[in-house]
C-alpha cells in the first residue's frame, strides 16, 4: 500500500482530533478499497465560507 498524499503531493497531516474522523479514525483522510463511502476530504474553512454555504442552501 502506498502512503496517502495530499493534493500537493505532500504527507497527510492530522486535521481532526476531537472527534477523530476519516475511515480509519486516525484524524487523517487515509482510505483503502474497503472504504465504500470514500472518506477522503478534510479541509479548514472560514466562518464566512460556512455562512455563504448555508445561505446557498447547504445547511
Amino acid at each position: 500500500m502506498h502512503p496517502s498524499r495530499n493534493v500537493l503531493g505532500g504527507k497527510l497531516i492530522p486535521c481532526s482530533h476531537d472527534p477523530k474522523t476519516g475511515f480509519f479514525r486516525d484524524g487523517c483522510c487515509n482510505t483503502s478499497d474497503e472504504d465504500g463511502g470514500s472518506h477522503t476530504i478534510c479541509t479548514q474553512v472560514t466562518q464566512e465560507f460556512l455562512s455563504f454555504s448555508y445561505a446557498s442552501g447547504n445547511g
